[in-house]
């Protein structure tokens, strides 16, 4: 293991400071997961509205111009709430005060100057992995999230000075970060590096491609999702690239925060319970069946469906196999938005399945862990998926999944009819679209129906699988070591 490694996490958005998705969750858990190895990891992001006062932040440095397109900048160091993992804030009002989330406004339109914003903080990163630091801490690795932070990477490349390795986590290849060949100039881009071999895609800049060509070791959150990448069908047209650069590419699966994530002392939960003692189980789904309308008395399964209404998440899927896994006898529970077109359908729906189907619009954090501990299985019918958490949550509170098998589900989702199925955790159809969920839900329902001794069976299975951040930390760690390895050579070699 590395002695006193320093580790810089560069991201977009952080739980519990600002979320739009797992890409939270995951820099959150992994920097602690570190920080708990004894490495000296700490999170540098943009000081969006609001974000300064929750960590205690002051000023670091004096204001600064690491862009052209960015002339007054300055560093803001403060620590995560309830932690002691520094994080470094990038001051730049123009640019991060605004409203909305970390991308969009509040109306939903990219903000147009995201370029810049990425580009700044892609910059930041770069400077702690050299003698220009701007809090004199410097980094061994500095490590960035996503193509929001994959410029860094190419920074790194270019300076002679720098002396970080740069480790490059793609979280969802399709959000790539392609810009107008005009921003090159504002982002400090050289000419020279405007090309195939380089940061040109299809005539644009594409941060996504910098952090693919430039980093000394990629990751992906998840080894089939790894695997996948490489071919025409999930490549997003970079495929070609990933398989160049296979010998650094890896797959580490994403892990949880299992204290957050705990059925036996969750705090928004109404009844605790655990693996072995499950009746605090069966009060949670009567709890939840009454709160939306359903009959609590009924004895059929509870399916549950949870998250962003994108193409992605199989919404489409749901929407046109609801009526069939009605008349099978499930009940489904679905809460999210997003596409106004799957939000109206589901409210359709709910009309149309009074006391069968019912449809919570938006997100709360409260509903998702009483969806977690009271339905009896999570439907997750994404079409593809990098990795994915909220099977791995639903497994941690009994709650199984009926899932897609693509990517990181079929990395975490034991099925049912696996060899060694003892172990088994879910259920997995290969099929994606309607048809295919149809097949696993009538799986579920029928074991749930027939063999309640085996959804017992599969219940704590689910629940004793191991999905903290250890084991995963251990192997950043690895491919860090590897990244400091390459590095070295690639300046000897220079």
């Amino acid at each position: 293991m590395p002695v006193n490694l320093k580790v810089l996490q560069a991201t977009a958005e952080i739980q519990p400071l600002i979320k739009t998705g797992g890409l939270a969750d995951v820099t959150q858990a992994l920097t602690e997961a570190l920080h708990g190895l004894d490495m000296d990891a700490r999170l540098l992001m943009p000081a969006y509205r609001g974000i300064a006062q929750k960590v205690g932040a002051k000023p670091v440095s004096r204001w600064f111009r690491p862009l052209i397109a960015a002339d007054r900048v300055r560093l803001l160091k403060g620590h995560m709430p309830d932690s002691k993992v520094p994080i470094y804030l990038i001051d730049c009002p123009h640019l991060y005060d605004r409203p909305g989330n970390p991308y969009s406004d509040h109306y939903g339109r990219d903000f147009w100057d995201n370029c810049t914003r990425f580009g700044v903080l892609s910059k930041v990163a770069a400077l702690f992995g050299g003698p220009q630091s701007p809090d004199g801490w410097r980094a061994d690795v500095v490590h960035g999230h996503d193509w929001h932070a994959g410029l860094a990477n190419a920074y790194l490349k270019f300076d002679p000075e720098a002396t970080a390795a740069g480790v490059f986590t793609v979280h969802n290849l399709i959000f790539q970060g392609n810009f107008n060949r005009k921003v090159r100039k504002g982002l400090g881009i050289d000419s020279l590096a405007f090309h195939m071999n380089g940061l040109e895609f299809f005539g644009h800049i594409s941060f996504m491609k910098a952090g693919l060509y430039y980093a000394d070791q990629i990751t992906t959150v998840s080894p089939t999702y790894a695997r996948e990448i490489q071919t025409p069908e999930y490549g997003c047209a970079m495929e070609g690239l990933l398989h160049l650069r296979a010998a650094q590419l890896s797959g580490i699966l994403n892990g949880i925060d299992t204290v957050y994530w705990d059925p036996a002392r969750d705090p928004l939960i109404p009844n605790h319970y655990d693996a072995v003692d499950m009746d605090g189980r069966a009060a949670n789904k009567r709890a939840l069946l009454e709160r939306f309308g359903f009959d609590p008395n009924q004895g059929e399964p509870l399916l549950a469906m949870l998250g962003r209404m994108t193409p992605q998440k199989g919404w489409r899927a749901l929407r046109d196999a609801a009526p069939a896994i009605i008349d099978e006898g499930g009940r489904i529970l679905a809460v999210g938005s997003g596409y106004a077109e799957y939000e109206i359908q589901l409210k359709e729906l709910e009309r149309r399945f009074p006391g069968r189907l019912a449809y919570y619009r938006g997100f709360s954090e409260e509903i998702a862990h009483q969806m977690m501990a009271g339905a009896d299985a999570l439907i997750v019918p994404s079409t593809f998926e990098p990795c994915g958490l909220v099977q791995m949550y639903a497994q941690r509170y009994g709650a199984l999944p009926i899932a897609h098998r693509t990517g990181g589900l079929a990395d975490t989702i034991v099925d049912i009819d696996a060899p060694g199925s003892k172990a088994a955790t879910g259920f997995l159809y290969s099929q994606p679209g309607p048809a295919g969920l149809l097949t696993g839900t009538r799986r579920a329902i029928a074991v749930y129906r027939e063999d309640p001794a085996r959804w017992r069976e599969l219940q704590t299975a689910a629940m004793a699988h191991d999905f903290s951040w250890s084991r995963s930390a251990s192997r950043y760690l690895e491919i860090y070591q590897n990244a400091i390895d390459a590095r070295r050579l690639d300046k000897r070699a220079g």
